[in-house]
């Protein structure tokens, strides 16, 4: 049997410049999730990160906590969908906001997203083809027996984790909204196919080190 760990990045840089960049808390809690595997005496057989800087900074600090592993692939099935576009093109006012009053806005942003209202780059049906196509292939690699981990963002998870336990993405947006930074959710990978065995696990991180955005 084997197993897929899905990591969401550590916290990203909020309110800056450039928001796809770990903040020092982002960083801390990346290491802080190394060690724990370090501690513990686990490593990955391989890994697998977004292509977005988050996702590469997160894997890096991680790993090398972790004192194993050979670096990672890069698959950019992997990434978050684009929160920030979708958000604007709601209100173009949200990106002023405090955290709290964007994840407000985000939300009825993705309300019409997923209703396929509005012109995106991407639309929400392109996004759920992707990431489970990405989930796909490392699940098929995992049932060797292998553990992979995937360093990747909050929708992609609360996508694949939607689809184990409802067979579709029916709870995706309830899931997204409570994934926390440098979580690992985790999925068993078997005869009978992947299933979830951990959702949003973060004993790795201690108190002060929780955080949403």
């Amino acid at each position: 049997m084997g197993s897929v760990h899905l990591v969401r990045h550590g916290q990203a840089s909020w309110g800056s410049d450039d928001y796809d960049v770990l903040s020092s808390t982002g960083v801390e809690q990346s290491i802080g999730l190394g060690t724990s595997w370090e501690a513990s005496g686990w490593a990955p057989t391989s890994a697998v990160a977004g292509s977005m800087k988050r996702h590469a900074q997160t894997a890096i600090a991680a790993i090398d906590a972790c004192g194993h592993g050979d670096g990672y692939d890069v698959d950019a099935g992997w990434n978050e969908y684009d929160h920030l576009a979708i958000a604007k093109a709601y209100d173009p006012g949200s990106m002023t906001a405090d955290p709290k009053a964007f994840q407000r806005v985000l939300n009825l942003a993705l309300d019409e997203w997923i209703a396929g209202h509005g012109e995106h780059a991407e639309t929400y049906q392109d996004f759920v083809a992707r990431v489970m196509t990405s989930f796909a292939a490392v699940a098929a690699d995992a049932s060797s027996g292998r553990s992979v981990v995937v360093f990747t963002s909050g929708g992609p998870i609360a996508m694949v984790a939607s689809h184990l336990l409802s067979g579709d993405d029916s709870l995706f947006q309830r899931l997204n909204d409570v994934v926390i930074n440098a979580s690992v959710t985790t999925v068993i990978v078997g005869s009978t196919g992947p299933r979830l065995l951990a959702f949003n696990e973060s004993t790795h991180l201690p108190r002060d080190l929780i955080t949403f955005r």
